[in-house]
Formats: structure tokens, C-alpha cells, sequence
């Protein structure tokens, strides 16, 4: 260590032995104050800090949990502020979420649109003040369409005309933008997305109309041009109809099925057709009827129907009666003047006559209903084609075992019968909502399956079931001669050697007999017998068997049979 550094810590050292209790607690405080605050400086300063997506507050709480709930779906952690402004993390991210909530409509009503981007507005002077707050809403509008996912890069022009004293000489406010979509992105040819980009134009500047606003691409293609998208329209909405009729046909067409496979099993019910005829216009229908009046209604509970309906009701009734009598004079005007009653009337003039007219007017009042609605696509024919195969059984011989002609299995065929068939189609019927005034139809059918591979694994699977029985059988039966050639020449064997033991014994007999007779006429004739040493060991060896073997005679016999074992 350095002189001086050694110095310096043993004046510390000194200083605080000099100090008295209280000057080191204020040191110590001292110093934990100033590392709480300098923790305290970090902390902050390293909290992360959080944008405002919509600087205007969200007082609607079913429109901020919306708003929550629309963002999350975006993997964007939010935050609610205690006054109702809805937070993110950075200033991109919060662009984003605007383009998003504007193409959704899911701005709260009422909010302001200078809000939601976020613009200072500088007091200079009117002109400068009106350029930069141009400038500004171009800038911020093309960092809204760039941060959307779909697009590379954006150029944004807006023309606002200066205010004119009458509306009808007010230039209207236009823009013109230019994107570049990303590759692989559909942004130009998806309408919903090019209408989000519209709407937040049409949100970020006041006045501006959908006319005025064009959307092209670098290519030059106008995008928004909505009404000559009208055929591409009816060609996706027919695209559209068309995936809705397949995804039906194929759910009536695995409920049927399952329910068939599920009766006669699935290798007899393979083939099943469903075809949906669906009128896939929207068109409004009106329809006026005349209905009778209902007097009294029908008694719930009833067996029969008492109701009492009477076609109409009478709202007003004339009664007109005219009765004349008279000589018919006909006056034919002043005299000296033809008249103009014609001549057949003329003939009858000066007569007697009577006439008796009477009218009689009802007003008869009937109930009307007139409906309104509006017809959605609806199913005008289903026609259900289908085929259930026949039951094959095997022909089985008196012992059970099936019967082969020509190398393979022989069956018979029993078709399905009418009353199945019949049971089929009425299941089928209720399962698609048959309706016979639709022209719906449903066919069942029992045509014969070809079979011929099916049965033909199955007669090769059975015939090597067969040769394989056969060459066990064979193999068990060379086994069986095997083990019993054997067990004859172990029996063969051991007779053979039973044998020789006793002739073994029989000649050990006949010689001992002859010892002990040779020994005894030695005795007899007093001779001196010499015997080896062999001879006498042989001897002592033999009585003391023989004393054993009369001493333990069950040892001795295990010892014997131990050794017939063993050889």
C-alpha cells in the first residue's frame, strides 16, 4: 500500500477516536441518507416509462375494458391511469395500437381527434402556426400507417384550403397517400384494412370526406376505389358461399355416415353423396295476408278445438228502398219539339206502371297482416345418395371348418333387404331435414362391393394358418417319436447294463465260492496257504462291506441306487 494512502486511513482512524458518539451517528446517517437516495434516483430513473394511446380520458368503463381487452389480444402490456387514460409502453407501440383501434371502430364517440395524436400547437404567427400544424398532421399520419404491420414505408400529402367567407366557395380537403406494402402482405387487396386506413385519415383531418381521399399503391393502383371493387366483392362473397355449402355438405356428411357405420359397420358403408343446392342471394320479402278473426281462442287442455273464427266482421250496413207508381208519362219537352225518348219507350208512354228498387250495402271488415323481412341464404334442395354392401358369410363343411373349392374359401352373399333399406332412408331423412316440398331427395341402395383383394388376403391368411397347424403338428409328432426312441433306448440300455452287473456278480459269486472252497480243503489237508498281499487287502476289504452292509442296510441301498443313477 502507498505511503500516503497508509497515512490518510490512520488519520481516519484517528479523527474517529477523537469523535464523541453522537458526531459518528450523524455520519451514519449521513451516509445511509445518501445511498437511500441515490437507490431511490435509480429506481426511478429506471422505471419503465408509459405512452398514452388516447390522451383524452376513457369515462365509459364498457368502452375502456374494450379498448383493455382489444390491445391485450395484441401481446401489449396496458395500463390504466387513475383518471382513465389507457397506457403502453413506448410511443411506437402506441401508434400502433391507434391504427388498430381506429380500423376497429373502437374510438369512444365524442372523443377528439387532435387527442389521439398527441399535437402541441405552436401561438407564432397564423401562417406559421397553420404550416406547422399541416406539417405535423402529415408527419403523424405517416407514422401511423407505417407502423402498421402490413406496410414498408408510407407518403402522405394533405391539401387544406384556406377558410373562405361562404361554404359554397370552400375547396374541400383532400389527401393522397402512397403505400408500400411489405412482401407477403395483403393490406392491397384486403378492403377491410385499406377502409382502417381511411377512417384514420378521415379521423386525423378535420373535413376530409371519403371522395377526396386517394390510396394507391407504388404502382400507381387506386386501392380504394370501393365501387369498382363491387365485382371482386361478389366474387369473394360467392367464394365465401361456397366454403359455407362444403363445410355443410361435409358435417351432413359425417353425422350420416357415422350414424350408417355405426348400424351396419364401416367396411359395408363406404359410399355416401351429399350435395346442397343453397340460394345464396339477400333479398327483402314483404307479404300481406288476410286472416280471419279469432272470437275465442282454443281451451288449452281440450281433445278437440273449440275456437270460434268468423271470416269477417261487419263494420257498417245500407239499407236503400225505392218504390214507384205511376201512369209512365214520358214528357217529351215543349210542344212544336221532338223529343228523345227513344222509339221502344216511346210506344209505352201514357201506360200504368210499378216499380219497386231496393239496395242493399254491407261493410265487412277482415284482418290483415302484412310481415316484413328479410331472406338470408337458405337451403333449396339436399340430395343424399347412398350404399350399404350385403353381408357375406363363409360356407362351413359337418365339422365347421370352412370349405375351399380351387385353393380359396367359398361364401355366400345375402343382400341387404327392403325393410333395412327402408329404415335407412328414414334415418337418413331425419338426419338432413327432409322436406319434400323442396325437392329434396334420398337414395338408398344395396349394390354388391367388389371384394375380390379383401377375400383374397383373407383365403392366404387362412391357408398359412393352416400350413403353419400342419407343420406344428408334424414337428410335434417328430418330437414325440424322438422323445420315445429315446426313452426305448434308455430302457434297452440299462436292461443291457442290469444284465452285465449280474453276470458281474453271479462270476465275483462263483469265485469267491470257489476261494472259500479251495481255502476250506487247505484247512482240511492243513496246508500252508500263501496269500498275496493283494488278495488279503481284497479280503479285509469284502468283510468289511459285507459288516457295513449288514449294519446299515439303508445306506448301503441308497449308495446302489446312487450309482445306477449316475451311470
Amino acid at each position: 500500500m502507498p505511503e500516503w494512502l497508509k497515512k490518510f486511513f490512520d488519520n481516519i482512524k484517528t479523527q474517529w477516536r477523537k469523535w464523541s458518539l453522537v458526531q459518528k451517528l450523524i455520519l451514519a446517517g449521513i451516509i445511509i441518507a445518501v445511498i437511500a437516495g441515490i437507490v431511490a434516483l435509480f429506481s426511478i430513473s429506471a422505471s419503465p416509462t408509459m405512452t398514452p394511446v388516447i390522451d383524452a380520458p376513457i369515462r365509459d368503463v364498457d368502452a375502456q375494458y374494450r379498448i383493455v381487452t382489444r390491445i391485450n389480444a395484441e401481446g401489449v402490456k396496458t395500463s390504466v391511469s387513475s383518471d382513465g387514460v389507457v397506457m403502453v409502453p413506448d410511443e411506437q407501440t402506441a401508434r400502433r395500437m391507434r391504427s388498430i383501434l381506429i380500423r376497429e371502430d373502437l374510438i369512444p364517440s365524442g372523443t377528439d381527434p387532435w387527442a389521439i395524436f398527441d399535437r402541441d400547437r405552436w401561438t407564432i404567427t397564423d401562417f406559421e402556426r397553420n404550416v406547422n400544424l399541416q406539417r405535423a398532421i402529415t408527419q403523424m399520419v405517416t407514422d401511423h400507417i407505417k407502423a402498421l404491420d402490413e406496410v414498408d414505408d408510407a407518403n402522405v400529402t394533405l391539401v387544406m384550403p384556406e377558410r373562405t367567407l361562404f361554404a359554397a366557395d370552400q375547396n374541400p380537403v383532400s389527401a393522397s397517400v402512397i403505400i408500400f406494402p411489405k412482401p407477403g402482405s395483403d393490406v392491397a387487396q384486403n378492403r377491410k384494412k385499406i377502409e382502417g386506413i381511411q377512417k384514420l385519415l378521415k379521423t386525423a383531418v378535420a373535413g376530409l370526406q371519403d371522395a377526396n381521399i386517394t390510396i394507391s399503391d407504388q404502382s400507381g393502383n387506386i386501392l380504394n376505389d370501393f365501387a369498382g371493387m363491387a365485382e371482386m366483392d361478389r366474387i369473394s362473397l360467392v367464394e365465401r358461399g361456397q366454403r359455407m355449402i362444403r363445410s355443410l355438405e361435409a358435417e351432413y356428411r359425417a353425422r350420416v355416415l357415422s350414424s350408417l357405420q355405426s348400424v351396419f359397420s364401416s367396411t359395408r358403408v363406404r359410399d355416401l353423396n351429399i350435395k346442397i343446392d343453397m340460394d345464396l342471394s339477400k333479398r327483402a320479402v314483404s307479404t300481406k295476408e288476410y286472416i280471419p278473426y279469432v272470437i275465442q281462442s282454443r281451451t288449452p287442455g281440450l281433445s278437440y278445438d273449440d275456437s270460434k273464427i268468423q271470416e269477417s266482421v261487419t263494420r257498417s250496413k245500407t239499407t236503400s228502398k225505392t218504390t214507384w207508381e205511376g201512369t209512365g208519362f214520358n214528357p217529351e219537352g215543349p210542344s212544336g219539339v221532338e223529343g228523345q225518348t227513344p222509339p221502344a219507350y216511346r210506344d209505352m208512354s201514357n201506360l200504368y206502371g210499378k216499380v219497386t228498387q231496393e239496395t242493399l250495402v254491407d261493410n265487412e271488415e277482415i284482418g290483415e297482416r302484412t310481415t316484413q323481412e328479410e331472406k338470408l341464404p337458405s337451403i333449396d334442395r339436399v340430395t343424399v345418395s347412398a350404399n350399404i354392401d350385403g353381408v357375406w358369410k363363409i360356407k362351413r363343411d359337418e365339422k365347421g371348418d370352412p370349405v375351399i373349392t380351387n385353393g380359396s374359401i367359398e361364401r355366400e352373399y345375402t343382400p341387404v333387404s327392403d325393410e333395412q333399406l327402408r329404415s335407412a332412408t328414414a334415418l337418413i331423412q331425419n338426419a338432413v331435414g327432409y322436406d319434400v316440398s323442396r325437392g329434396d331427395s334420398v337414395a338408398v341402395q344395396s349394390i354388391q362391393i367388389d371384394r375380390s383383394a379383401q377375400f383374397a388376403e383373407e383365403d392366404a391368411a387362412y391357408l398359412k394358418q393352416r400350413q403353419m397347424q400342419l407343420v406344428v403338428i408334424l414337428c410335434l409328432i417328430g418330437l414325440l417319436l424322438l422323445l420315445l426312441s429315446f426313452f426305448i433306448f434308455r430302457i434297452i440300455s440299462r436292461e443291457v447294463e442290469r444284465r452285465r452287473r449280474a453276470e458281474e456278480v453271479a462270476r465275483a459269486r462263483r469265485e469267491q465260492e470257489l476261494r472259500e472252497n479251495a481255502l476250506m480243503h487247505a484247512e482240511e489237508d492243513e496246508m500252508q496257504v500263501a496269500m498275496s498281499v493283494e488278495e488279503r487287502n481284497r479280503l479285509d476289504l469284502q468283510e468289511s462291506i459285507a459288516s457295513t452292509a449288514k449294519e446299515h442296510p439303508e445306506d448301503v441301498a441308497s449308495l446302489i441306487r446312487t450309482w445306477l443313477l449316475e451311470e
